[in-house]
């Protein structure tokens, strides 16, 4: 079971009900398990985070990251915060905006390729 703060519970509803574009075209293609089997969500709370999506059957985090995550601040704080989670045992794949909007195709593909690997592993 993933412990997180509780007050991020409401946070992540919120941001579930009001994904980016790029957050919206992605979650189409991770939804119904159409990804290798997989089940993802959107918006979970992990510790003190709210991850994009995630995979818990081959701990993957998925983030789609807004051409803020470029600033020097938000970008020291990412990799903090890639960091912890990889510390739980994460895989973390960082996508921006552009990217998912326009090579959604390859974006799936890797997410695929990675999430197969871990699915591999666990066998």
């Amino acid at each position: 079971m993933l412990l997180y703060k509780p007050h991020l519970k409401a946070r992540a509803r919120s941001l579930r009900n009001n994904l980016t574009d790029a957050e919206q075209r992605l979650w189409n293609r991770l939804r119904r398990k159409q990804v290798s089997g997989i089940q993802f969500y959107r918006q979970k709370p992990i510790g003190n985070y709210i991850v994009d999506f995630y995979a818990p059957l081959v701990q993957l985090v998925v983030e789609v990251d807004g051409s803020h995550h470029l600033d020097g601040i938000q970008a020291k704080h990412d990799k903090q915060r890639n960091e912890y989670l990889e510390r739980l045992g994460f895989k973390v794949l960082r996508f921006d905006d552009r990217q998912v909007l326009m090579q959604t195709d390859a974006v799936v593909e890797e997410i695929f390729q990675s999430s197969t690997r871990k699915k591999k592993r666990l066998r």
